[in-house]
Parts: structure tokens; C-alpha cells; sequence
């Protein structure tokens, strides 16, 4: 009798260890995805930014220690920038274009890989433009700012044939 009793006991008790331990583990392994909402909410708010034409907030969301960009377009990497909003001001490209499908990927707590497509219209003749945009976004001063930015033509075609002025800065 005071066999079964212990058994009992030990069952009643090995039920709830594992009743505890399937909850901790459903918990533990819950995905917090506020991170990523956060990140991709800087990234529409950014290239929102870019399509307004608000090149301060587009500074803004920048790394103060510059950005790096690369187009996949034969050309070669480009340095490190730091642009200004006189430097946008300048350059300012004509058209409309959307992100679309945006995936954000945390690589630790402080970054986060970013892919989408990036589409619209180019130039005074709004001729389309897609390309595949792959980012960095790193916190800085507890916001997410870009750090790497790289643009793969999507275009069904068409690269860089190489010119002397690739050598040159």
C-alpha cells in the first residue's frame, strides 16, 4: 500500500514537471518580434523619407559614423559616406518608388539584416525601376539607424559595361 502511494505520488509529480516544463519551454521559445516591427518601421519610415524628399530625416536615420553602399551594377564599392542634407539636396533622384516585402533578420540585439524590393519610377520619363535592396540597420543611441545599403538591379538585365571613370574617385 505505501508502494503504490509513493508511485502515485511520483506520478503526480513527474505530471506536473512535465506540465512546468512543456509551459517554460512553449515560453521560452515564444519569438518576441518587436524588434523587427521596430527595425522595418524604420525602414518604411526611412526611404518614406527618401521619397518625400525629407533629407532631414533621412540624415537622421543614418549611422553618424557613414553608411556603406554598394550597387550591383558592376561598379565598384563605394567608401564610407556621411551625407548631409546638402549633399541629398544636390543629388536628389527624380521618381517614386515603394518598398515591398520587406524581411527583417536580427543578427544580435543591436542589428538586423533587411531585405524587400524596392519599386516605381525613375527620371523625368518615369521609367520603371525595380531592384533588390539588402540593408544593415544597427541601434544607435536607442534608435535603429542604416548602416549598409546594397542595390541589386532586378530589371531583368542589364549590367555596367566598366568605363575609366571606375578607376577613378
Amino acid at each position: 500500500m505505501a508502494l503504490q502511494h509513493i508511485h502515485r505520488l511520483i506520478g503526480e509529480k513527474m505530471r506536473i514537471l512535465l506540465l512546468l516544463s512543456l509551459f517554460i519551454t512553449f515560453n521560452f521559445n515564444a519569438s518576441d518580434h518587436s524588434g523587427d516591427k521596430a527595425v522595418l518601421a524604420a525602414v518604411e519610415k526611412y526611404y518614406a523619407a527618401r521619397t518625400a524628399e525629407d533629407f532631414a530625416t533621412q540624415v537622421a536615420m543614418e549611422s553618424k559614423s557613414g553608411v556603406y553602399s554598394t550597387n550591383s551594377d558592376g561598379s565598384f564599392h563605394k567608401p564610407v559616406q556621411t551625407l548631409t542634407v546638402a549633399d541629398y539636396e544636390k543629388n536628389a533622384p527624380i521618381g517614386l518608388n515603394h518598398v515591398f516585402f520587406p524581411e527583417a533578420v536580427k543578427l544580435s540585439d543591436d542589428a538586423y539584416f533587411v531585405r524587400f524590393y524596392y519599386e516605381g519610377v525613375v527620371g523625368e520619363n518615369n521609367m520603371p525601376y525595380r531592384t533588390r535592396v539588402t540593408t544593415t540597420w544597427v541601434k544607435e543611441m536607442g534608435k535603429w539607424v542604416i548602416k549598409t545599403q546594397h542595390y541589386s538591379s532586378a530589371a531583368y538585365g542589364g549590367v555596367h559595361q566598366t568605363t575609366r571613370s571606375d578607376f577613378e574617385d
